[in-house]
């Protein structure tokens, strides 16, 4: 009785530390974010192809799109943590419930409560702090910030977007693996470009990161949360394991590489992450009371 409660949730918390070490393994390396980003697709789309038995090579044309806006989420944010701090990237990417919130009575027909607009309007006034916050942290200079916080928010939204077609009913009745290994081909295939145009060489340390990146931080982190999930841990629990993800992405960062986030940005995320949570809370009550 134990095992089948505590095992799966072992597993979804596994799942979440991996993916919090993504900021610390691409500030690591010497190359640009853009080679980083096409490395661990690479593997990445290697080792969900191997541990989904090669079920996630069938998708459809919806399945497809979603893979689009899952290419804008990985690849705005591997870009924008060589342009700002790790933890400015981290909670700029975390405001992508925001614009589900916004997006949801459009494209999947849900109502927009009072509740929704608070959660919007809370996340909105974390955001600004980022910006207006002028004071480099870091080495980073205050014009290579504003890039990189552009680029977090990008990542934001396009995640908001992908999440928002998963829980489409066109998506409901299909693999969620096949859109992030079609998701990964497709991000070798937009950074090819970039990196032919500016390559750079690499040492060990760079592909161990990679190496690293794709196969364990995305590959087995997404399985083991799939695993979890599927495995009885309630996606109300799920969703709060996750918020574990941008508390530790800086804290590595940190206490590795020793980059510091300015205390705007860190009140910024703490409201970020606080609206969320309210969110997912509110959500979760709105469900028992229907059902």
């Amino acid at each position: 009785m134990t095992n089948a409660v505590v095992s799966p949730t072992l597993f979804v918390v596994l799942a979440v530390t991996l993916w919090s070490t993504g900021g610390l393994l691409i500030k690591i390396t010497s190359v640009s974010g853009f080679e980083v980003n096409l490395g661990r697709c690479f593997f990445a789309a290697i080792t969900i192809a191997l541990l989904t038995r090669f079920r996630a090579i069938k998708a459809d044309r919806f399945t497809l799109l979603a893979s689009v806006f899952y290419v804008g989420a990985l690849s705005f944010y591997a870009v924008a943590n060589k342009y700002t701090t790790a933890a400015n990237a981290i909670f700029l990417q975390y405001t992508a419930p925001v614009y589900i919130l916004v997006f949801a009575p459009f494209v999947l027909k849900e109502r927009f409560r009072v509740s929704d607009l608070l959660t919007v309007i809370v996340c909105l006034g974390g955001m600004t702090l980022f910006f207006v916050d002028s004071a480099p942290a870091s080495n980073l200079s205050p014009q290579s910030q504003l890039i990189g916080n552009i680029l977090g928010l990008c990542s934001g939204v396009s995640l908001g977007g992908y999440i928002l077609l998963l829980r489409h009913p066109r998506s409901l009745n299909q693999n969620p693996a096949a859109s992030v290994f079609y998701g990964n081909l497709f991000a070798i295939a937009a950074m090819v470009p970039f990196v032919a145009a500016a390559p750079s060489s690499w040492t060990g340390k760079d592909v161990l990161a990679v190496v690293l990146l794709g196969v364990f931080q995305i590959g087995l982190a997404y399985y083991l949360f799939t695993y979890g999930v599927t495995h009885g841990v309630r996606s109300l629990d799920a969703s709060i394991i996750g918020f574990i993800e941008p508390l530790l992405n800086p804290l590595w960062v940190f206490l590795f590489v020793g980059e510091r986030p300015s205390a705007w940005a860190i009140v910024g995320g703490v409201i970020i992450i606080a609206g969320v949570l309210f969110q997912t809370l509110v959500q979760n009550i709105r469900k028992r009371a229907v059902a």
